[in-house]
């Protein structure tokens, strides 16, 4: 795998010395990040991408975040990989500072990088045995302080898996470490509500747009509709499960558990929907309400 590298406004070599070891982002996770996938030398989904990315810098009190420097990032990275480039990841941290929680005074380091990671083929998941708390102060934020993930994800590979789905305090349906959960059951698709804690998935809220567009009965579950409990009937064959990233667009559940699973008949449907889109529209407008 090869990496195309910008950081604070011009391209650098990987063994580049490009980030201060008192950046903030490197010593206590104080950044915010996107990932996107890259088609045909483009960023998929680009000016949602940046509105989430000042959407969570917002919520950290992250300020001088400019999405215009940024999409001259994606732009640049892009442009010298070319085609070969299937993934870009944005990070933007706070900067250098002391040796605290308090934040420096200088500008935010931005990072962007474009790659030839291969594509995820399938989802594997497992049930985490800790809980998302939806009261979280960055609860919903793609933030950079993503240890519990990568403690979650470590959990899922020691059971033969690549996911891990996880509860919020109050048991119910929230999250995977990077995905959006999907459930089909009753003749209908239902994804958590972001009061459950979970991130607003850019491809969580394609779904749920083009598919209602396309007459696919697909919504948001009410707060608590969903418990941890339904995975139950997903294992037993009696609902279906998806999970959405830019990274695996809609991607039925493989396994849970362990146990092998059948992809459901909406979840493939809506699959086949968000491709046929994406392939149409590569950076599909926001909501008029966004």
């Amino acid at each position: 795998m090869s990496d195309v590298l910008w950081v604070n406004g011009s391209l650098r070599a990987p063994e580049d010395r490009w980030i201060s070891p008192l950046d903030h982002g490197f010593t206590v996770g104080d950044g915010v990040f996107e990932t996107m996938e890259a088609v045909d030398g483009v960023a998929f989904a680009l000016t949602r991408h940046l509105m989430r990315l000042e959407y969570s810098a917002a919520r950290m009190g992250l300020t001088g975040v400019d999405a215009a420097h940024v999409r001259k990032g994606v732009e640049a990275v892009l442009a010298e990989g070319g085609e070969a480039m299937t993934r870009v990841r944005v990070t933007v941290t706070s900067g250098t500072g002391p040796h605290s929680s308090v934040r420096g005074m200088g500008a935010p380091t931005v990072v962007v990088v474009a790659s030839d990671a291969p594509a995820i083929a399938e989802c594997r998941a497992v049930r985490a045995p800790w809980k998302r708390n939806e009261r979280s102060p960055i609860a919903g934020v793609k933030s950079t302080s993503y240890a519990e993930n990568v403690v979650m994800v470590q959990y899922a590979r020691s059971k033969g898996a690549d996911e891990a789905l996880v509860a919020n305090t109050h048991g119910h349906l929230c999250e995977g470490t990077a995905t959006n959960v999907l459930i089909e059951r009753g003749g209908e698709i239902v994804t958590p509500p972001l009061a459950s804690g979970c991130l607003p998935g850019i491809t969580r809220g394609l779904a749920l747009e083009w598919g209602a567009r396309a007459g696919i009965p697909v919504r948001v579950a009410a707060p608590g509709e969903l418990e941890m409990a339904i995975l139950d009937e997903v294992v037993a064959g009696s609902a279906f499960a998806a999970v959405t990233s830019s990274t695996r667009h809609v991607q039925p559940l493989a396994a849970l558990d362990g146990v092998a699973l059948a992809p459901g008949p909406l979840v493939t449907r809506l699959a086949a929907e968000f491709d046929r889109q994406a392939a149409k529209d590569v950076d599909p407008a926001p909501p008029r309400d966004s």
